[in-house]
């Protein structure tokens, strides 16, 4: 089984993938795999003919996990998405290809056989560069997909053809990242209709629109961890069959995937709380950082908030605050304090005018993390 493997740089062309996803979805051509890291190195053997993208992800340790997308997965979710949607239509594609929710774009294009519109990715995401490219859409049905931090980059002082051609979009779909209720707030005031999405690339993407599965997407709970199943599941991972085993089994006739994520499923609707490995212990108390974010996140003067946990010595852990916003950091205290109690308050709160990104459009929390031990280091 052949794959053809395609460098992703800042800059890059994508639609120049599209006659090659063709090519694999027809069954004509190689599996693609697109990737940033111009030394990524792929390994093992595709396991059978089906498998149409491998998608290159890092996890905790940083070494790649190549997840085997096959056709009939990747169809099923274009489909599902369509339904979900009620509508299939033109995508403006706004994130990069080497992420899943970016070549998602390129293949729901060619399953409904409409045009995509590509915005210039050469340089960090700007406001003006998607209002361009969204005012060359010409289909009825439009639709793209976003990361929280691009959202509010648009939302912040938006020029009036910016709002004129975000209001065109039948939906927005938003994910990568938990949206903050503010952020949710102010794009609804404004007439957008943000569609909240959950899932990964083991799931060809988002799975879960607006807390509610895609047609054929299963979920359910597993002490207190969500598991996934569907047609829209990955094959596995590519050469890692030990990992593959121990994400994916079957279980009451169905093939089930173990997530990363903390959540609870209730009358059919799904409630991410979090992942595994958002607690931060602080001198023995385990807090949860998506709360805490959370709890910032309400204050009217805050668009957004990243919480990590922060090395100390004394008490193990302690909770840093990323705030984009003008507002008294003691106050930020207060909230939390007022929410969640004393352990929650944050120790450092370090205020920026907005969340460094990485290229994928996500935030960059690993350079967060830096910004707050700097500035915990600088204010005892």
């Amino acid at each position: 089984m052949e794959l053809l493997t395609v460098h992703t740089p800042a800059g890059f062309k994508a639609e120049t993938l599209l006659a090659p996803l063709a090519a694999a979805l027809a069954g004509e051509g190689p599996a693609v795999a697109p990737h940033a890291d111009p030394l990524q190195t792929f390994t093992g053997e595709l396991p059978n003919d089906d498998i149409a993208l491998v998608i290159s992800t890092s996890g905790s340790t940083g070494t790649p996990k190549q997840t085997m997308l096959s056709t009939d997965a990747l169809a099923a979710s274009s489909m599902a998405t369509a339904m979900a949607l009620h509508a299939d239509g033109q995508w403006l594609m706004a994130l990069p290809a080497h992420y899943i929710a970016g070549v998602q774009v390129l293949i729901r294009s060619l399953y409904a056989g409409t045009q995509p519109v590509f915005m210039d990715t050469s340089g960090s995401f700007s406001a003006a560069r998607f209002t361009q490219a969204a005012a060359e859409m010409t289909d009825r049905n439009r639709f793209t997909s976003l990361v929280p931090t691009q959202l509010h980059r648009l939302l912040t002082n938006p020029e009036p053809e910016t709002l004129r051609v975000l209001r065109r979009f039948n939906a927005i779909l938003l994910g990568g990242a938990p949206a903050g209720a503010g952020l949710l707030a102010n794009a609804a005031a404004l007439g957008l209709n943000i569609v909240t999405t959950y899932g990964m690339s083991e799931t060809c993407g988002g799975c879960v629109y607006d807390g509610v599965p895609l047609p054929g997407v299963d979920v359910t709970v597993e002490s207190g961890v969500l598991w996934i199943a569907g047609d829209v599941l990955a094959e596995g991972y590519m050469g890692r069959p030990e990992l593959t085993a121990q994400r994916f089994r079957f279980n009451s006739g169905k093939r089930w995937y173990r997530t990363d994520d903390a959540g609870s499923v209730q009358d059919g609707r799904v409630s991410v709380s979090g992942r595994l490995d958002d607690v931060i212990v602080s001198g023995g108390i385990k807090i949860s950082a998506a709360a805490v974010a959370a709890a910032i996140e309400q204050l009217p003067e805050v668009s957004e908030a990243v919480v990590l946990g922060l090395d100390s010595p004394e008490w193990g852990s302690l909770v840093g605050a990323a705030v984009v916003g003008s507002i008294d950091p003691e106050k930020v205290k207060d909230a939390v304090r007022a929410a969640l109690g004393k352990p929650a308050v944050p120790k450092v709160v370090l205020l920026l005018e907005a969340l460094p990104l990485l290229p994928n459009g996500k935030t960059d929390r690993m350079g967060i993390r830096q910004l707050l031990a700097a500035a915990g280091h600088t204010h005892p």
